[in-house]
């Protein structure tokens, strides 16, 4: 069902970007043209992201490869989200056992933590999607979550939807560690409400004014509920259109790609 002037509909924005926008290095149907059309319009957005792999700038550079451009305040991922959490929570100076890409490694190095790869170091320990994951990094990770360090993870995301298929994501580090730890970590991504006040405030827009875009029921559309936003499931991504109408909370808006929108 397409949307009536969406532009109009809402103050601002906040967009998934994995299955969304993109699968793997392919571009989703009309994802350049709506992106403009926000551009276009003036209308505040920012992509949303629980994929704590890639730095902001990363994901620019990517994202000009599809013909979409924006600069890196455009961007706020669970990397990004997960670093302002432990800051607060725990402030450095730190260390950090990290299981996780570049993103997330960075992200906690500006925010002023010290990485290290052993337990018997480690103050805290960081989680998120790592496509380098080896036996040893994890066991470390365990070692130290066991040894009473506080354990956080980026994103509860099991898998990611690719050019080739679905992949295993950040969920799937999780439920490797949580088997090995008996514990349970403190998320901060999508669903959890707290990153999504952290964008409405850099996007200065009320909740009630503002829509989550996404593909992924359980985190885009669950959390956008629990943070008072209207929500949009596109089924370009992981849900089905079966999926998305038996969900609840129910997605204000079920629809088939971007081209919807536009």
């Amino acid at each position: 069902m397409p949307l009536k002037s969406p532009f109009d509909q809402y103050q601002g924005w906040l967009i998934d970007m994995d299955g969304v926008l993109y699968q793997g290095k392919r571009p989703l149907p009309a994802a350049p043209t709506f992106i403009a059309a926000l551009q276009d319009a003036g209308t505040p957005f920012l992509f949303l992201t629980n994929n704590a792999t890639r730095t902001p700038e990363a994901y620019v550079q990517r994202l000009a490869e599809m013909a979409i451009h924006v600069g890196p305040d455009a961007i706020f991922s669970s990397a990004l989200a997960t670093a302002l959490y432990v800051k607060e929570q725990f402030p450095p100076p730190r260390r950090a056992l990290v299981v996780g890409g570049p993103g997330i490694q960075i992200a906690l190095q500006e925010a002023g933590y010290e990485l290290v790869h052993g337990a018997d170091e480690a103050d805290l320990v960081v989680s998120a999607m790592d496509v380098k994951a080896t036996y040893r990094s994890m066991a470390e990770a365990t070692l130290a979550v066991r040894a009473g360090a506080p354990w956080l993870q980026t994103n509860p995301d099991p898998t990611f939807p690719s050019e080739r298929g679905i992949m295993p994501g950040a969920g799937s580090i999780q439920a490797f560690l949580e088997t090995a730890t008996e514990q349970k970590p403190i998320i901060v991504g999508k669903p959890q409400p707290g990153i999504y006040r952290q964008a409405l405030a850099m996007l200065g827009v009320a909740p009630e004014r503002a829509v989550m875009l996404g593909d992924r029921l359980e985190t885009d559309i669950l959390g956008g509920h629990r943070a008072g936003l209207h929500t949009i499931c596109v089924l370009t991504g992981i849900a089905s259109r079966a999926q998305a109408q038996a969900y609840h909370p129910a997605p204000d808006w079920i629809i088939p790609d971007l081209m919807a929108l536009v």
